[in-house]
């Protein structure tokens, strides 16, 4: 346990299964929610329907700088951003492929990148399991990342940056998104950014660092959430989980963030030596001693701080020029070496 987030750990009670009464979960997290509104300073959004194959409609909520390009105010933005147009970010909420909606307005990840990257932020309300197994919630994200750059123009929105962006179950999808994007022609992207990515259907079926804490998410846990996404005998979508693809070449850039108490570390750090094998550039950032998702309980903290600046850094620099991946700075971050380096893998 790293120390700095020892006493942040000793406060918190065992969890409890937010698998038993999902609807019960899904209410609370709403109320919690809405009882902690998000400072939204110097950021709008506006919601639109992206009409599904069957008629239904996907909601999407696009957040961007006051006064940004596609937007309703008039005059320049408070935040020191390019004019027009900005990069696009395709953001994707975790929750375990059950949860994790955020009342209208107040996606909290969203409204940060909004800030912190200087894009803006498409955040993406794909439908939950079990009500909507797999593929439900990962066409609606492909379908979102089609209607933002079709829409790219009246957005305010450069077509030519993209990227996806998702925390657990929404870096699963974010993976996910990034391979159907090279196998269908498009659209292209420029970056993808795996928080702690849900990703592998295998994950938590092996002893995995916190089985023996009750108050950390474990193997148990994680699986409780894809037996709801990828029920037993639905088969095997091929965008289900992204660890499933044999071929990772030509996908874009990475940056792959990992928790050393999490059950999703190994799939994680797997997946990001397979990306560099595949000739991806990767920027890994490995938090020793932190839990998953540490961050909502312990936001103050300098692992959380230096946690999301790495990858956010790393996000803008894709999206506005600068460096590729990341760098070397940190003991648990920088490039995975390709295969043709002559580093040691």
């Amino acid at each position: 346990m790293a120390p700095e987030l020892a006493p942040v750990l000793e406060q918190l009670p065992p969890m409890l299964d937010p698998y038993a009464d999902i609807a019960g979960t899904r209410a609370g997290l709403h109320t919690l929610a809405c009882h902690f509104p998000a400072d939204r300073t110097g950021v709008e959004s506006e919601r639109f329907g992206v009409p599904r194959p069957d008629g239904s409609e996907l909601a999407v909520e696009v957040y961007r700088p006051v006064g940004a390009p596609g937007t309703s105010s008039d005059g320049p933005g408070p935040l020191p951003y390019e004019p027009t147009p900005l990069p696009g970010v395709l953001q994707f909420h975790g929750g375990g492929y059950t949860f994790g909606q955020a009342p209208p307005g107040e996606d909290r990840t969203a409204i940060e990148l909004v800030r912190a990257v200087g894009a803006a932020v498409v955040s993406v309300e794909y439908r939950l399991a079990p009500e909507h197994p797999c593929p439900a919630a990962v066409e609606d994200c492909f379908l979102a990342l089609e209607w933002t750059a079709g829409q790219a123009a009246a957005l305010g929105i450069d077509p030519a940056r993209l990227a996806v962006s998702g925390q657990s179950a929404g870096g699963g999808l974010a993976a996910a998104v990034a391979l159907m994007a090279r196998d269908r022609g498009g659209p292209a992207l420029v970056h993808q950014a795996l928080v702690v990515p849900d990703l592998d259907d295998s994950a938590g079926t092996r002893p995995t660092p916190a089985d023996d804490d009750l108050r950390l998410p474990d193997g148990a846990f994680v699986q409780r959430g894809w037996r709801h996404y990828v029920p037993e005998g639905a088969g095997a979508h091929p965008y289900a989980a992204a660890a499933r693809a044999t071929d990772l070449c030509g996908l874009p850039a990475a940056c792959v963030v990992v928790c050393g108490l999490d059950p999703l570390r190994d799939t994680g750090l797997a997946y990001a030596r397979r990306l560099a094998d595949a000739g991806v550039p990767v920027a890994l950032h490995y938090v020793p001693g932190a839990w998953h998702g540490f961050e909502m309980f312990a936001p103050e903290t300098r692992l959380a701080r230096e946690t999301t600046a790495y990858w956010t850094e790393r996000l803008r620099a894709a999206l506005h020029g600068g460096r590729e991946g990341g760098s070397e700075e940190g003991p648990g971050s920088g490039l995975i070496p390709r295969p043709s380096s002559a580093a040691p893998a």
